[in-house]
């Protein structure tokens, strides 16, 4: 059920008015978890089990380590949580990736294995993470078990952040089923402005930039320098409003039900360094990647260089997070390289630009340099081979040949996009907030009603976090 189709909404208002009919928290609570099971099945019911799987291993898992256990014992329940959540995701989403780069390694030795004809299961990426948080955060006796089944399985697969985020943890949701969620007045307002928000960003930012962006990078030789930079600059829009439109939907969603869900973007265009760029960027992942990994290897505890080591590992493992392909490693790399740089710079010590401030060429200055750093991060994120990278590159460089091609609705929606991070970064700033702290004006949500029924597809391009 795509988030931009007209069933969604649908779909939501019903659970909505189900939720706000029903008499005691124990009925909501089935409302909504029967609502998330048939949100799931929407897309592939086959792999229903697969998420149960998952729910009932961790769940049981959990209340072991909350036992009284010798510490062997709690090291083993860990590590067949590790294995059991880490080996289902290695086998559909990287099985057939390592055994093509094997292939292509040991061929002249004979090597030769079938891949599998594997469908990923929408979604596998998210919960996986979700339930691993949950039992790492039992096993450091951080959290209390959950000994309701209801609960937990209501946590894990609660439909508007299941199948690409926010990753939330089970400390943050948790404690919300305690005070007996419901639909609140209160919440209605702030929730239908944060969609509104969500499909303002996908339809009329992200589906705008994707035409010019996917054909960009599909055929990169075909298009002028100027052409190919504006792609460059459409699919770094697309990506951006696709995901936190997500979020904006999925945020907006959990609140017309009664809960709050962690933001996941903060104007990261507008960062000063790499590092500012992965406080703001997908800050759900960011913050996982830092406490699960990067920390337990050891962090910046053990001297510079280890430090740097770090880095890199846990972006190269955050690039392979986002899909089965040398791309995704190469994208983590460059990022590991630059975070380890800005550490050994003392850059990443730089404050967030959190509270607006007079614009200095400094300031400027940084926020340019981080934002090119970040699109040719892009182009490795986006092509899906070396030589299609190397062709994007080739006539990006190359301004006097090729198709001149800008299409109008990309370019205003580019325009929409600096507009309103240069508003971020004023004193209109406040501005900005209306949406959740005022009332918008009726003409106001009508216009943005209108452009968004006028410019949606028949068919919406899907998420791109989908994949992942």
């Amino acid at each position: 059920m795509n988030f931009a189709q007209l069933e969604y909404p649908v779909f939501l208002f019903a659970i909505v008015l189900l939720v706000s009919a029903a008499r005691s928290a124990l009925q909501r609570k089935w409302i909504v978890l029967a609502a998330s099971f048939y949100f799931y099945a929407y897309w592939d019911y086959r792999f229903l089990g697969l998420l149960l799987a998952s729910t009932l291993l961790d769940w049981s898992i959990g209340l072991s380590l909350g036992r009284t256990l010798p510490a062997s014992k709690r090291r083993g329940l860990l590590a067949l949580s590790l294995f059991g959540n880490l080996g289902t995701l290695a086998f559909f989403k990287y099985y057939n990736f390592f055994i093509e780069s094997a292939e292509a390694m040991f061929s002249r030795w004979g090597f030769h294995s079938g891949t599998l004809s594997i469908v990923l299961p929408i979604g596998i990426s998210f919960y996986t993470f979700q339930t691993l948080s949950y039992t790492i955060d039992v096993y450091r006796r951080h959290l209390t078990p959950c000994r309701s089944l209801l609960d937990f399985s209501l946590y894990v697969t609660f439909f508007p952040q299941l199948v690409a985020g926010p990753i939330v943890r089970a400390i943050e949701f948790l404690p919300q089923l305690q005070s007996s969620p419901a639909v609140h007045r209160c919440q209605l307002y702030p929730g239908l402005t944060q969609l509104l928000r969500g499909f303002v960003k996908k339809v009329l930012i992200a589906d705008q930039l994707a035409v010019m962006a996917d054909a960009v990078f599909a055929t990169p030789e075909l298009y002028s320098g100027p052409t190919i930079a504006i792609g460059v600059l459409a699919y770094a829009g697309q990506i951006y409003g696709d995901f936190s439109g997500y979020s904006d939907i999925a945020i907006g969603s959990a609140r017309l039900l009664g809960f709050e869900l962690p933001k996941n973007f903060d104007h990261p265009y507008l960062a000063t360094s790499i590092t500012d760029f992965w406080r703001r960027w997908h800050m759900t992942l960011s913050t996982w990647l830092r406490d699960y990994l990067y920390i337990p290897l050891g962090g910046s505890r053990h001297g510079s260089i280890r430090t740097y080591i770090n880095l890199i590992i846990t972006m190269l493992l955050g690039g392979l997070w986002h899909g089965a392909a040398w791309n995704f490693v190469a994208w983590g790399f460059w990022h590991g390289l630059l975070l380890a740089a800005e550490r050994a710079t003392g850059i990443s010590s730089r404050p967030k630009l959190t509270e607006p401030r007079p614009f200095t060429w400094r300031v400027g200055l940084r926020i340019a340099s981080t934002f090119v750093l970040v699109l040719i991060g892009w182009t490795l994120f986006r092509t899906s081979s070396i030589d299609q990278f190397l062709a994007l590159w080739n006539s990006l460089l190359n301004w006097h040949k090729g198709i001149a091609w800008y299409p109008p609705l990309a370019i205003a929606a580019l325009t929409f996009l600096a507009i309103e991070h240069a508003l971020w970064m004023s004193r209109l700033r406040p501005l900005l907030s209306l949406p959740v702290e005022h009332p918008l004006s009726p003409w106001l949500v009508g216009f943005a009603l209108a452009a968004i029924a006028l410019f949606a597809r028949a068919q919406s391009q899907p998420f791109v976090y989908f994949q992942f």
